[in-house]
């Protein structure tokens, strides 16, 4: 019997048609994957800023290493009138309960920091839930009330970070206005990065042991008071209802997708 040869540089030559064909078929008969492409692209994103048109703003500090400044930081927003939140460490906590119990007393509220400032990404859903919770144990041990904010260390996160603080609770929360205090970098840099673009509805980051923030923090207070600003804790500048967080982690409100309207008769 005989067997036609294979024609290779025939097959050679139909090879790219045949794939795109391929793909062109693909793409007819199964329509929802554009949809799946979406959903996988999709981001959970932790809030950095507030969309909103009142002029206020929330300024956070981080708490995990010293205690050296944190008196004086208190007495400063008291002179001021400013409350705050402070999101501390377990560990720091721990160490320092009289001062966790100093900040509530003048009217700060505590925001979650993790037990051990770990970097959060790093670690299964298991072990994110089991930082929240020991923080937030001790938190709750010292001053009765348990924690509802998250700050991931170093401000890192992935989507599950995100997702499994969420679903235990909390609201995460990153900042859209960095002092970079951390890089002592002096009192005018420091000025400089907390005011040079302010918006309302900006969070603050501070750390509670920077070397230049008991200079720094009262010109930038100042700053914001002259500029009409009110500083409120993060949980008070954070959106009530149903709300969502554009690319950039700026939570908005929803609103209902505005009425076609017909075009007018002639």
């Amino acid at each position: 019997m005989n067997k036609k040869r294979l024609d290779l540089p025939a097959v050679r030559r139909w090879a790219p048609v045949m794939m795109l064909a391929v793909v062109f078929a693909a793409g007819v008969f199964n329509r929802e994957a554009p949809a799946v492409m979406t959903a996988v692209a999709t981001r959970e994103l932790p809030v950095y800023n507030v969309d909103t048109e009142e002029k206020v703003l929330s300024i956070s500090f981080d708490a995990a290493w010293g205690r050296a400044n944190t008196e004086e930081i208190l007495n400063i927003l008291d002179q001021y009138g400013v409350k705050t939140t402070f999101f501390l460490v377990g560990f720091w906590a721990e160490k320092h309960p009289d001062l966790v119990r100093e900040l509530v007393a003048r009217g700060h509220e505590i925001g979650n920091h993790s037990a051990t400032h770990p970097h959060m990404a790093q670690l299964s859903a298991a072990q994110i839930r089991e930082e929240l919770r020991k923080c937030s144990d001790l938190v709750e041990s010292i001053t009765g009330t348990p924690t509802t904010l998250f700050r991931p260390p170093y401000g890192e996160y992935n989507d599950v970070v995100v997702r499994v603080s969420r679903e235990a609770g909390y609201e995460c929360v990153q900042w859209n206005v960095d002092s970079l205090d951390w890089k002592n970098l002096g009192t005018e840099h420091m000025v400089r990065q907390c005011t040079k673009a302010v918006n309302p509805g900006d969070i603050v980051l501070f750390h509670n042991d920077s070397k230049y923030i008991l200079e720094a923090l009262p010109q930038i207070l100042e700053y914001y008071t002259q500029k009409g600003y009110k500083i409120i804790p993060v949980s008070q500048i954070l959106l009530r209802g149903d709300t969502w967080i554009d690319h950039t982690g700026r939570q908005h409100l929803c609103t209902p997708a505005p009425q076609e309207t017909s075009a007018p008769a002639a």
